[in-house]
């Protein structure tokens, strides 16, 4: 299993493809899994790297706290380990906002970056908010992992003929180590990097589900303050895009990065 020791922890990854560099980035309690249906699809064209942050996957888990900020600079790490800068990053979820960060952080690394079913901000400010993030909390705390999984999975994957993509998720949600996924839980909530949008150059690709779990209007709304950003919505499909509508998605993201390639 390819390892590389990064930040004084081992990061497990897997690439495939020859090309210009693509680092894909997986949600909050999830893994390079995550890309299974993108991997096959992208390495003909570029060279695709799926990693496991910290405390995921077969990355691993050191005690809390953790932090965006601490993501990035392992994802940082990481890409200067294999010496693939600039890269093109793109960032499901929790990954999307590791994305934002490198790109305050380390905008020599990135190529261009895609942001998908995320955003540049975790700050509750309306009841409704304030409640998603405490009910997440408190599935935590109160139930197993693979309870909380079933709970997720059947938000994310409702449809009758999505059996088999919801047992698959809750399968791998089970596998998750409770104390790092509450340190990823707790690095995100507060997280904000909304002040630096303005003077972000990234090219962005903001690649949204029209039924995530923020609004295209949301999406919209932080899309005008990114000098270098455009939108693209897919139809039918919830937050987990690149499960949920892979040909749609593999499709738009392949349009975007062969025209950032060029």
């Amino acid at each position: 299993m390819p390892k590389q020791h990064i930040n004084n922890i081992d990061l497990y990854y897997e690439i495939s493809g020859q090309g210009q560099p693509v680092v894909f980035i997986h949600g909050l309690g999830s893994s390079t899994g995550d890309w299974e249906l993108q991997t096959p699809f992208f390495s003909k064209q570029f060279q695709v790297i799926t990693l496991d942050v910290r405390g995921h996957g077969q990355s691993q888990k050191p005690p809390g706290p953790y932090s965006i900020p601490l993501f990035a600079s392992d994802v940082a790490a990481f890409i200067e380990a294999l010496d693939i800068a600039p890269a093109h990053i793109v960032g499901i979820s929790m990954g999307g906002m590791i994305a934002f960060q490198l790109a305050v952080d380390r905008p020599d690394l990135i190529r261009s970056m895609v942001i998908v079913n995320s955003g540049p901000e975790v700050v509750p400010h309306t009841l409704k908010e304030y409640w998603f993030v405490a009910s997440r909390l408190l599935l935590v705390y109160l139930f197993s992992m693979r309870k909380i999984g079933e709970v997720i999975g059947g938000g994310l994957f409702p449809k009758p003929e999505q059996v088999k993509a919801r047992q698959q998720f809750v399968e791998r949600w089970a596998e998750n180590d409770k104390r790092a996924y509450v340190a990823a839980m707790r690095a995100i909530v507060g997280w904000s990097v909304t002040e630096h949008l303005p003077k972000m150059n990234t090219p962005t690709l903001i690649l949204t589900g029209d039924r995530d779990n923020t609004t295209v209007e949301a999406k919209e709304k932080y899309m005008a303050k990114l000098p270098q950003a455009e939108l693209v919505v897919i139809e039918n499909s919830g937050h987990a895009s690149p499960v949920d509508q892979p040909e749609l998605f593999n499709e738009a993201l392949m349009a975007y990065l062969a025209k950032q390639a060029s």
